[in-house]
């Protein structure tokens, strides 16, 4: 609990910091993530074995197929219950948390559904962030991956390993690169329709 707190209070801090002085970091927050991932990295690299990675075996593809479908289905439900087009609601939802893609390409189709496109995924993140210390503790930890979508390849990582351990954070990487290689190809396809 005390780790959600931290994060609320960081990005709290964050949020206060960018209403009253707005600094130019230019990509310095992309340099972080790539610091990050290579923290993360180093961390796997010292005790992985290839064995863990061919014991994922169906895993590494059943949990991104089931997020990618599961994650659709509640985009199909949504735009039927809030009564907009099937392929809104279905893009949206196929970003997986990827806010950064999702939003720039339903943009370009529409502004408005662009811009709940990059909402509705950074708050998929934000609730992995929020949520995963403790669901991880309720279902299994390999399976309450799911939740970040594509993000379990980069930002939710840290989290994922932190709480699931070193086994989960491979799930966690192999899930967020099987999603964040599909998600390109899938948002035009159903743009598209």
């Amino acid at each position: 609990m005390r780790f959600v707190l931290y994060v609320l209070a960081a990005l709290l801090l964050g949020m206060t910091i960018g209403h009253f002085y707005a600094p130019d970091f230019g990509n310095l927050y992309e340099l972080m993530l790539y610091a990050l991932i290579l923290i993360i990295g180093i961390d796997l690299g010292m005790n992985f074995r290839a064995s863990e990675l061919r014991k994922l075996g169906k895993k590494s593809l059943i949990l991104p197929a089931g997020t990618l479908v599961g994650s659709m289905l509640g985009g199909l439900v949504a735009a039927l219950l809030l009564g907009i087009k099937l392929r809104w609601g279905l893009a949206i939802s196929a970003g997986c948390g990827w806010y950064s893609l999702t939003g720039p390409i339903i943009a370009q189709y529409s502004p408005v559904y662009g811009a709940l496109g990059f909402l509705s995924n950074l708050t998929r993140e934000l609730l992995t962030v929020l949520l995963y210390p403790s669901l991880s503790r309720k279902i299994p930890a390999e399976v309450a991956v799911t939740m970040g979508g594509a993000t379990t390849m980069d930002t939710t990582l840290a989290i994922m390993t932190k709480f699931g351990g070193r086994e989960v954070a491979v799930i966690a990487f192999v899930h967020g690169f099987v999603l964040t290689a599909v998600i390109p190809f899938l948002l035009p396809l159903i743009l598209g329709l």
